[in-house]
């Protein structure tokens, strides 16, 4: 809109002038629209290069006719009842009435009836002024917030969907509300369309460009970013615990760090990360890194890099993880310090392995393990939440025919999947600030790991996602490793058991219903915050609290009511959990330079880059 005179100087309702909802130079703002679409086309290229020649696949078939397939079992109950659609329509309808009604009267000077429908708790998308002030984007924040939750209701009270099909559905609508949220599109979004005039448009030149890039870097794939990669580089500002790599395996390398402390634990610490993600997850920084924190306290660390796999690692599974991977650690802890007894501590995937390891050495009579500590760890996937909806047997078939073609799975595929689960906070907001704000994002030291993504060897996730999501095997006593069945009830070592409260990836209540398979004693532990955040929380930021001491009982909720909470991080209680089983010590144990060194921290594979 073109407005001169005083008409620039009106206000919105009591907010920002209409003058910052103006073309301020038609013919600059006219050359940056065919600015941007020349970078929009760029982008475009990009996009569809490599879909001609061959060398890109369509990954979005198989989850698009999911997803159709699934609001078709929904549509068909609510459309299979004239009077039931009639009935919905009616309530939508009703509620588009009301609100228009109010807007009518807020725009003749008159108070609005009832009270105005409002974002949930937590919902940052609508905090600009004019969300609430101005009454044309105030009408389209609450016609899209009803819109939303009557789509929600139709999954909650459409009758005879079976529980996949529902938590299905759910999670699609959830995604195609949050994609179609007025936050996300430069003309019913306040703040980008003031910044869009502001600047004459040069926001959407710099956005389009950014965009170019980011398919170009992605290879014909968005790779969304979502921090200022540019000021982290490994082994300089993070990942910096001092450390040698001690040892290597096809499919790991095993750092040893170097001791804070005049004299240390007896049993050394193996760490076991997941191989999803890369381990420095562990180690961002010195004031939030878990294991330089357990370096001070007196643990001997080692930790386990996985490769990032590539064709040559295809037909490796989860035999070849445990051999090659945590039996490889305990052998190198055995030679490098002598001691036979190990604490292992498994986050994520790499707790589900290390569960399974425990109960081959069970079999095997190994007891070299003392102690096992699972950080968000499903064994029993019954309740595994949103990713569910990526393992029924069709799409576990798709993508095992994906894998076979080049021997891994890409890690944008699994890096996609993880943002979807929280796309309001991990891909929309991005998606604004990047490419219509025309802004370079925040340098972020975990927003650069969850960047880092890594590859799935194709008989590795194959096997992940079968024996555990979609079909459960390891709960219920189905699942083999090197051959031999596996029973979670004959581990006999002591477990410390950590779920996150508000877990997206391993929900808790998953989380405390494997803590009953175990056959020896579990410390249960809830944590405030996410699958990360309550995880890396040190003792010093003094934020968040967990729950300790509740009764082992059939259900997370009874456990809640008899657990105490306590304020702050997790991480002295699992310290003195761990002392309280052995708190024996002995000389600090040096980096022996007299045997055969790698190289430094962080070592090699964790380097390679997707």
């Amino acid at each position: 809109m073109v407005q001169s005179g005083n008409q620039n100087k009106r206000e919105t309702d009591g907010g920002t002038s209409l003058e910052s909802y103006t073309v301020r130079d038609p013919e600059r703002f006219a050359l940056n629209l065919a600015r941007a679409l020349e970078e929009a086309g760029k982008a475009a290229a990009a996009w569809s290069r490599p879909r001609e020649a061959g060398e890109k696949p369509d990954t979005m078939a198989e989850p698009l006719a999911d997803m159709v397939k699934t609001f078709s079992k929904l549509t068909e109950y609510w459309m299979s009842d004239p009077a039931r659609a009639l009935e919905a329509q009616t309530r939508l309808f009703s509620s588009y009435m009301g609100i228009w009604a109010n807007s009518i009267r807020r725009m003749s000077g008159e108070p609005a009836e009832g009270e105005p429908v409002e974002p949930e708790a937590g919902d940052k998308r609508f905090q600009d002024p004019d969300w609430a002030t101005h009454a044309f984007f105030d009408f389209l924040k609450q016609a899209y917030l009803v819109t939303s939750r009557w789509a929600s209701d139709l999954v909650e009270n459409a009758e005879g969907l079976d529980e996949q099909s529902r938590h299905k559905a759910r999670f699609y609508v959830r995604q195609v509300s949050e994609a179609l949220s007025p936050t996300n599109f430069i003309m019913t979004n306040p703040q980008l369309l003031r910044e869009t005039f502001e600047s004459d448009g040069e926001n959407l030149v710099r956005g389009m460009r950014m965009l170019a890039e980011d398919i170009a870097a992605g290879k014909g794939e968005l790779r969304l970013r979502q921090s200022d990669y540019s000021k982290f580089e490994l082994g300089r500002n993070l990942a910096t615990t001092p450390g040698k790599v001690v040892a290597r395996s096809d499919l790991a390398e095993i750092i040893q760090y170097a001791p804070a402390s005049q004299t240390v634990l007896r049993r050394p610490l193996l760490i076991v990360p997941p191989w999803i993600n890369k381990f420095y997850v562990l180690d961002l920084n010195p004031e939030r890194s878990f294991i330089r924190w357990a370096v001070e306290q007196g643990h001997t660390v080692f930790v386990v890099s996985w490769v990032n796999p590539d064709e040559r690692h295809g037909n490796k599974g989860w035999d070849e993880y445990f051999r090659e991977g945590i039996e490889f650690g305990l052998d190198t802890i055995a030679e490098r310090t002598g001691e036979r007894q190990v604490n292992v501590l498994g986050y994520c995937v790499g707790g589900t392995l290390l569960a399974a390891s425990l109960a081959l050495m069970a079999q095997e009579t190994d007891d070299r393990i003392a102690s096992a500590t699972l950080l968000t760890t499903q064994v029993d996937f019954t309740h595994a939440g949103d990713l569910k909806v990526f393992a029924d047997e069709e799409q576990v078939e798709a993508i095992d025919r994906a894998m076979k073609e080049k021997g891994y799975l890409e890690g944008s595929r699994m890096a996609t999947a993880f943002n979807m689960l929280r796309a309001r906070d991990l891909i929309w907001p991005y998606v604004v600030n990047n490419y219509l704000r025309g802004r370079d994002p925040l340098p972020f030291d975990l927003l650069y790991w969850n960047a880092d993504s890594t590859r799935m060897a194709a008989a590795n996730h194959s096997y992940y996602l079968r024996n555990c999501y979609l079909e459960n095997n390891l709960a219920k006593g189905r699942a083999t490793l090197c051959g031999k069945r596996l029973s979670l009830a004959e581990v006999k070592v002591p477990v410390y058991n950590l779920a996150t409260i508000e877990d997206h990836i391993a929900p808790a209540k998953s989380v405390f219903t494997g803590s009953r398979l175990f056959g020896g004693p579990v410390e249960f532990v809830l944590a405030g915050s996410g699958h990360i955040a309550g995880v890396v929380n040190p003792p010093g930021l003094n934020k968040y609290q967990h729950w300790i001491g509740g009764a082992l009982g059939e259900s997370l909720e009874g456990w809640l009511e008899t657990a105490q909470a306590a304020a702050g991080s997790w991480w002295p209680h699992w310290q003195a959990w761990i002392e309280k089983l052995d708190d024996t010590r002995v000389p600090a144990r040096k980096l022996d330079r007299r045997k055969k060194m790698l190289g430094e921290a962080p070592g090699e594979y964790v380097r390679a880059r997707v």
